[in-house]
Formats: structure tokens, sequence, C-alpha cells
């Protein structure tokens, strides 16, 4: 029987590579900290596979097919974006247990999109090369990741409701798997920003730091609880991308979180927050 042991929130600004000294000095160091501290926490739950939850940015999926949601069950390479610093190349994927989340979410009225030949994009690939593989290095081994994406880049988005849906049928998927994994769950993205409009490099920090308290509670349903419309006014399109966090944190069992870090960064033009999900009564 498998176990969700512990998951995290985590940006994946690409900005972040791009203009790697635009924010301050302070403020930098703290977000690559972050994710320094990050990937230590993650080999210390010593899980045996990693899911991340990212989204599409409209260059994996466009106007011939955007679909709601995806698991990629085979092959799994990237980034497809070049960005500096990211090298793209395999990622070692479990596809035993991906193919047996599709089978049992058959069952529990989860439908898939299957991708059994993947090229991720960032929101996979930042977390995977600035948490993932340095996790590996500590541990000595590989980590297998899942990759699912979620639509939260453009319209139509999936609901967060749906969004929850998923990552209660990935915890009963894995708890239903015959082999004794320890996975770990990322949910990756925002957390406000906009992204091609007027207002790109505008940082809502209230927004950001009420989701924050959310993940720290442990209140999936108040943070299903926001509208789209509400979003997209008050944290811009980017801020979609909570629709990751809410799958992430449905997930865990009783979830409960601890905010890592936080900055609003408006020369990465995103608020940058990092979250640890605990599971039930574990404590820090």
């Amino acid at each position: 029987m498998g176990k969700i042991i512990g998951g995290f929130w985590v940006p994946h600004d690409p900005v972040m590579f791009v203009a790697p000294n635009a924010p301050d000095v302070k403020q930098r160091d703290a977000v690559w900290a972050a994710y320094e501290q990050c990937a230590e926490r993650l080999a210390a739950l010593e899980p045996t596979t990693v899911i991340i939850v990212g989204c599409d940015h409209y260059i994996l999926f466009g106007t011939h097919c955007l679909p709601r949601y995806v698991i990629g069950t085979g092959d799994v390479d990237g980034p497809i974006d070049r960005l500096p610093g990211l090298e793209r190349g395999p990622v070692g994927n479990h596809q035993v247990l991906a193919e047996h989340i599709v089978e049992h979410g058959e069952v529990e009225g989860i439908d898939w999109t299957v991708a059994r030949s993947f090229t991720v994009d960032h929101s996979f690939s930042i977390p995977h090369q600035l948490i993932v593989k340095p996790a590996e290095q500590q541990l000595g081994r590989e980590l297998p990741s899942i990759p699912v994406y979620l639509a939260c880049g453009v319209d139509p988005y999936i609901s967060l409701k749906r969004s929850a849906d998923l990552g209660r049928q990935l915890r009963a998927a894995v708890e239903a798997f015959d082999a004794d994994e320890r996975v770990v769950i990322i949910g990756s993205g925002g957390i406000s920003h906009w992204v091609g409009t007027v207002e790109m490099g505008r940082v809502a920090e209230d927004f950001d730091r009420e989701i924050l308290a959310l993940g720290v509670s442990g209140d999936l349903q108040g943070l299903c609880a926001y509208s789209d419309e509400e979003i997209l006014r008050r944290a811009g399109n980017g801020a979609m991308e909570i629709r990751n966090f809410a799958c992430a944190m449905a997930a865990i069992d009783r979830p409960h979180g601890e905010v890592i870090a936080y900055e609003a960064v408006p020369a990465w033009v995103t608020g940058l927050g990092f979250v640890q999900l605990h599971v039930g009564e574990d404590r820090p």
C-alpha cells in the first residue's frame, strides 16, 4: 500500500532565469534559498516517488487540443521552452504507478487524458530541477517524477472543485497501489501575476497572503471558494494556477501547512510563495 506522505506549493517563475539579477540581492537570495530548503525537506521525507502538478502555458497545447487534465504515463523529457540554466533532458517517470492512477481513476469517475510520450514545460521542470534533483543527490538515488497538468493557463479552465477531486483521486490511487510507495506531491504555480496584460509586473501581496494562510490552516474549502472572476480581478490570470495548489492539498490526508518563504517580486512579475504541506498530525 502506498501513501502520500507530504507535499509542497512552489512557484515556477521563468523570469527568474531570464532576468536573474533584476530584484535586489536580498530578495533573490531569499527565493533561491527557499528552493534549496524545499529540496532538503523533500529529501528528509525519504520519498520514493514525486508527483508534480503543473499547467500548460499555451506552449504544449494550443487551439488544436486543450485538455482539462493530463497525466504523463510514459517517456518524459523537457523542458520544451528554452530558459538559461534549465537543461533539457529525460525525466525518470514511475510508469507503473502512473498507469495505475489512470486505471483507478476510471473506477472513480476520473477520465484522465493520457500522454504516453510527454515533453513538459517549465511548470514541471523548475521544481524538478531545483527541488527534486538536489533531493536525489542528497538521497543518492533517483526519484521518479510523474507529471500532472491542469488547465489553468488559458480558458476553458478546469474548476477549483475538479482540481480538488483530482487530488483526492491521486491519494486514493496511491493508497490502492500494491507497492510500498512514499509519494510527495508538488503543486507548482503562482501566486499573483498578470501574464501578457497591461498589469504585468504588479503583485497582489494581500491575495497571496490569503492563499498562504489557507495553506497553513489546510482550508481546502476556502481555497476552492474563489470564483474565477475574483481571482482574475484581484491577482491576475497567472493566479489561476492556484488550481495546482488545490490539487496538491486535496491529495494530503488532513493537511496543514507551513510557510517556508514568501517574496513579492515585481521585478520577476510574481508573488512567490513556498509552503510545505504536512499530513494529519505530523508537525515540523
